[in-house]
């Protein structure tokens, strides 16, 4: 089972880190960020990665002195006296010295659970859903600053909050943070103990990461630790809309607040006649928006409602969903063709996402889908595809996997690399339609990650045009 309960440890805050052997599993950005923050705080620090030296230069040259470096391997050797792991979100609970670890009895914590550790007693907001986290949370940053609060927002959105932690927190400066905003991963929810954010947010849930998890029961409970120590004082957002995540307000002793797109009585933030709500109260109308497509709709109610009970005022609320365009590679607009519009949504690693982002389009759109497998469905996207997908463009690891899965409901085009799907796609929806890159699926088979996928998408896409 994922986390084991009966793991206690006596660390209440960072100042019991002092002359405490801690060993880090993972040396990349939370890897680091960790270290950084520990060695500050008198922690006595090893670090295992099985990626080469070579491959760990720059990583390593970031580490504070006197830390001990495991590179190429994760011993045995490297647990031998240690009080406590942190560990990266990129390693699973099966990895070979976690369980070790486990059957010694030693302590398994996140980098989350690190940071809020050595947060000071400044309150968190936590977001977390299979997809939309990265712009609600943003949102949420954003508001909050314009409403003149001073906040530090970091996670699974790309900055480490250990390093933001040390470098705010504990850096001598005197200036209050009122906040912190955080992307929480069900990855970094495994190894949580006593994190417990004053409000928390849940977006959605479908299907994801069933590479790592059993089942979606399993990572559905996965992402339901992240209010397993919230108490009655406390706030826990809720997609009414999503009756899996609605059922968790039955589950915790927050209390539940709710935000829904269909108008619902029951939610505090919702959609009414086109509009958004907050209590009743008219906030803006998406025609005033900048943000476009039925998923982003639901991560401004949520962020609206996050925002609101933060104390944000109605000017602030207003402003920035006005103002803001967009996250890069979240239904990105790229460019138009000769009539064809290219829209890059790499981020969309899931099916869930894939169908938030085929529900923006009504018809002809023609959809570059694949990468590495997460243990996608892919025929659970067929009645979103029928009368609204021209052809779906496969590519990467999975491409035959989409091929069986789809080729009854619509045509399915083979292709090599990025360049070669983005000149097929656009061949296809001519003379006018959408080109849609949304892959449910990682990007780590041809990619460093998403957001290269994305960029090299826009690149083919500038090349076509003649740019």
């Amino acid at each position: 089972m994922i986390g084991e309960e009966s793991v206690l440890y006596d660390m209440k805050d960072i100042g019991d880190f002092k002359n405490k052997r801690v060993l880090i599993v993972g040396l990349g950005l939370s890897g680091i960020a960790a270290a950084r923050l520990l060695s500050d705080h008198g922690a006595d620090i090893r670090i295992t990665d099985r990626r080469d030296e070579s491959e760990l230069v720059g990583n390593i040259m970031q580490l504070p002195e006197g830390v001990t470096i495991e590179t190429g391997r994760h011993s045995s050797a490297m647990i031998d006296g240690i009080d406590l792991i942190v560990v990266s979100p990129g390693i699973g609970p099966e990895n070979a010295i976690i369980r070790e670890a486990r059957g010694q009895g030693v302590p398994i914590i996140s980098e989350i659970e690190l940071a809020y550790l050595s947060s000071a007693d400044i309150p968190w907001i936590a977001v977390t859903g299979t997809n939309g986290k990265s712009t609600t949370t943003t949102l949420i940053d954003l508001i909050l600053k314009r409403a003149g609060f001073r906040i530090l927002t970091g996670g699974n959105i790309g900055v480490p909050l250990s390093g933001l932690i040390k470098d705010n927190v504990y850096s001598g400066s005197g200036e209050r943070t009122d906040y912190i905003v955080a992307e929480i991963s069900s990855f970094q929810l495994e190894s949580i103990r006593r994190f417990r954010p004053r409000i928390a947010v849940i977006l959605n849930i479908t299907p994801d990461h069933l590479d790592r998890y059993r089942d979606i029961d399993e990572y559905i409970e996965a992402k339901k630790r992240i209010f397993r120590n919230m108490q009655a004082e406390d706030m826990l957002i809720l997609n009414f809309d999503d009756p899996v995540v609605r059922a968790m307000g039955a589950c915790s002793d927050a209390v539940a607040h709710f935000f829904s797109l269909h108008g619902s009585d029951n939610a505090a933030a919702t959609l009414i006649k086109d509009t958004i709500y907050l209590n009743g109260q008219e906030v803006v109308s998406l025609d005033e928006m900048q943000l476009k497509g039925v998923h982003n709709i639901e991560n401004a109610l949520a962020a609206t409602l996050a925002s609101g009970l933060a104390g944000a005022d109605m000017e602030s609320l207003r402003s920035i969903l006005k103002e803001f365009r967009g996250l890069e590679h979240r239904l990105e607009y790229v460019d138009t063709i000769d009539s064809v519009s290219f829209y890059n949504d790499s981020k969309g690693t899931n099916i869930g996402a894939v169908i938030k982002s085929l529900e923006s389009f009504d018809h002809s759109v023609v959809l570059i889908l694949g990468g590495k497998d997460k243990g996608a469905d892919f025929t659970s996207l067929a009645p979103y595809i029928k009368g609204r997908v021209k052809a779906v463009v496969a590519l990467g690891e999975c491409r035959e996997k989409i091929v069986m899965q789809l080729m009854d409901v619509v045509d399915v085009i083979k292709v090599e690399d990025m360049a070669e799907a983005v000149n097929r796609a656009f061949s296809i929806a001519r003379p006018s339609g959408v080109v849609l890159l949304s892959p449910g699926c990682a990007s780590f088979d041809m990619f460093e990650g998403f957001e290269h996928r994305g960029r090299v998408f826009r690149e083919e896409v500038l090349r076509l045009k003649g740019g």
